[in-house]
């Protein structure tokens, strides 16, 4: 009996180790993994983000141009080149189109059948039809929702103002939770008004990392096939999901109600029948792709309208919060946002209006500037989706499976990349070339880079010169110059203990009528 165990425990343990040479055999330097944990111990225990996982990596081998990873047993690879990073999400995007979230290739949970988390085929088809619903027309159509929502932004922090401090992280993502309601569902869900709004408390859900969510990602690293039902989201998450969104479509019959928003945009979608485009990843037997197609259902609307909300309030808002908070440790760049603020709205009748948002340069460069330094989605995954890949560059083949790392966060605060890495100076984006580069990827890059980028950064701008037309933001006893950031993040980056400013309001100044 005591054999069989002995046997038994040398077979788990070989079992937990069984890929670690991977790296060692192709001449790549790793950290010495553990068994079943691999490099990402403290990930797993939410003592990481990924993004802080995948800088702390980057920096640990400067001289190397990759750097192997284990996720538990799978073995990845950690980009430190830029022009490495290019060839994966542009030139060579067809043997890397897979964001490889997903544990398990057949087995996707309904709600991560979106934009963002879908690979292949799933991934074209969706992008084939989904590709219009953030052209400019579009976008422009919707902005009277973000200058609406500005108005009542000013309305909010004319409260606020009277605090000692208040954190501007939450002031943003109550703006932007409010847009998606009103622009992603045709509804008002008030949560300016109200900050435990039942739309607001949704929103927190999203982003918050039970326990119990934290365990079932580590699952499904360890052991992928026994753990491949286990759901990454919550059941109550998906539960709410579907029940709003249930609710909306009785609500409305089903059918486009007029509202131009994106719930009436999905239904238009789904009135125009099957999606059909050529398959990534079929062929026939002459070698040419095979045309897939793919029913638009009720559920995997939802899963679109789950991304909208969720990628579309918390991405602004950290982007928005933490540009407020580096013009307030910065009062000179502050000054001259304010005065092009100013300058460009007496010209449209002190309205925010898009035009008028377009026309804020400075503006521009700032939330550029505070993207460099915190991007919201720190790094971008990608997997080899082709049996065998090789690096020209470095002469590394790889194989189908393995996932790449493109840690953003860490080439922003490169050196090498941007003079002065840690001082905030939009002034270091001179032209517009300069905001796209390898090594500049605050909404990642090639076919798969964020379709909606316009359109947040749009929401950001609005909200951040809502709140500089009529205040000034000004550090306060509680304020960091460097914020701590949030270990439990998944994908969006986040701080511990918000971002809390003074804001202090203008004197003689223009106001949105």
């Amino acid at each position: 009996m005591l054999y069989i165990l002995v046997l038994l425990v040398i077979i788990f343990y070989l079992y937990g180790v069984r890929t670690f040479g991977y790296w060692k055999k192709r001449g790549i330097k790793n950290d010495h993994p553990l068994p079943y944990f691999g490099n990402n111990f403290k990930q797993f225990f939410q003592k990481s983000s990924y993004a802080m996982t995948a800088t702390e990596m980057y920096k640990k081998y400067p001289e190397e141009k990759v750097v192997g990873f284990f996720r538990s047993t799978a073995p990845e690879l950690v980009i430190r080149d830029p022009d490495l990073a290019k060839r994966i999400l542009v030139t060579d995007f067809q043997h890397f189109y897979a964001r490889g979230f997903n544990t398990h290739k057949t087995v996707i949970e309904p709600l991560l059948k979106n934009l963002f988390f879908a690979d292949g085929d799933l991934w074209r088809l969706i992008r084939k039809r989904f590709g219009s619903a953030f052209s400019t027309g579009k976008i422009k159509a919707m902005f009277h929702i973000i200058a609406e929502r500005a108005e009542k932004l000013q309305l909010l922090a004319e409260e606020v103002e009277y605090l000692e401090h208040y954190d501007v992280r939450e002031l943003m993502a109550r703006y932007t939770t409010d847009f998606i309601g009103a622009c992603g569902f045709g509804i008002n869900m008030d949560s300016l008004n109200n900050e435990n709004s039942e739309f607001r408390r949704l929103g927190k859900r999203i982003f918050h990392r039970t326990p119990r969510d934290a365990a079932a990602a580590a699952l499904k690293f360890i052991f992928p096939e026994l753990c491949k039902n286990i759901h990454f989201l919550a059941p109550d998450l998906e539960e709410s999901v579907c029940a709003l969104v249930k609710q909306i479509l009785q609500a409305r019959n089903y059918s486009p109600c007029g509202n131009n928003d994106f719930i009436d945009l999905m239904l238009e979608l789904k009135k125009e029948g099957n999606i059909s485009v050529e398959s990534l990843e079929q062929k026939d037997e002459n070698g040419r792709a095979k045309q897939v197609e793919l029913k638009l259902d009720d559920l995997l609307l939802t899963a679109q309208i789950f991304l909208f909300f969720g990628a579309g309030f918390e991405t602004s808002s950290t982007s928005s919060s933490f540009t407020l908070h580096q013009l307030a440790f910065n009062s000179d760049h502050q000054k001259k946002v304010q005065e092009e603020i100013d300058r460009v709205l007496l010209k449209h009748d002190n309205k925010i209006t898009y035009d008028a948002v377009n026309e804020m340069h400075y503006l521009e460069k700032s939330f550029y500037e505070a993207m460099r330094m915190y991007p919201p989605v720190g790094f971008l995954m990608r997997q080899c989706t082709t049996p065998k890949y090789t690096f020209p560059e470095i002469g590394l083949t790889i194989d189908e499976g393995v996932k790449v790392i493109i840690p953003i966060q860490a080439f922003h605060r490169d050196e090498k990349y941007f003079h002065d890495p840690n001082v905030y100076n939009p002034d270091r984006f001179t032209s517009a070339q300069d905001m796209k580069t390898n090594y500049f990827l605050p909404f990642g890059d090639g076919p798969r880079a964020c379709i909606a980028a316009r359109l947040g950064k749009l929401l950001a701008m609005a909200g951040i010169a809502a709140i500089l037309q009529k205040f000034s933001v000004e550090p306060c006893e509680k304020s960091k110059l460097e914020p701590i950031p949030d270990p439990m993040a998944i994908v969006s980056e986040g701080f511990i203990g918000g971002l809390p400013l003074k804001l202090r309001k203008r004197e003689l100044i223009g106001t949105l009528n």
